[in-house]
């Protein structure tokens, strides 16, 4: 078997980070519906601009990793169960930059005694991440809504 050159070990490396990068974009959604906040918080930068501006209007915040569980706990806690499922993973990757894309179809559901106990939307996020020796941070989310169907009252109830 002949070995390897260095261009051969060089695409394996950047391989290797890109799986990382879509991992850790993954493991969000993943952590979230599982509920597992102390998880979840480890994926995120010290600071993380959250642009929700797509379903919620109004301007991105730059929140702490705390900041973003606490919220997420009070809105997705409330649902009976929440599924994102995240596609099409698009990874670029600069120095110790990475920008990764994909589509996602988010379920969430609530037993209500008035409209659907279904809400779903989908779209894009794009992720943008720090490396500090193997680990990717997350430091930017932007939730692009695409379409939704079903009760869009559900996350008001769910976090009431």
């Amino acid at each position: 078997m002949p070995e390897p050159v260095a261009s051969d070990c060089v695409a394996c490396e950047s391989v290797a980070s890109k799986y990382r990068v879509a991992e850790t974009c993954t493991r969000m959604a993943v952590y979230a519906d599982r509920r597992e906040w102390n998880q979840l918080r480890g994926l995120f930068a010290d600071k993380v601009v959250l642009d929700y501006t797509s379903l919620n209007g109004g301007e991105p915040a730059q929140l702490t990793p705390q900041e973003i569980v606490d919220a997420w706990a009070a809105t997705l806690g409330g649902f009976d169960a929440t599924q994102h499922l995240i596609a099409n993973h698009l990874v670029e990757i600069e120095g110790d930059r990475a920008v990764c894309t994909a589509s996602f179809q988010a379920t969430h559901r609530l037993a209500t005694a008035y409209g659907a106990p279904l809400w779903t939307l989908g779209g894009e996020y794009r992720w943008e991440l720090g490396r500090t020796g193997d680990r990717w941070s997350i430091d930017t989310v932007v939730m692009t809504a695409t379409w939704g169907d079903g009760n869009k009252d559900l996350p008001a109830q769910a976090a009431g």
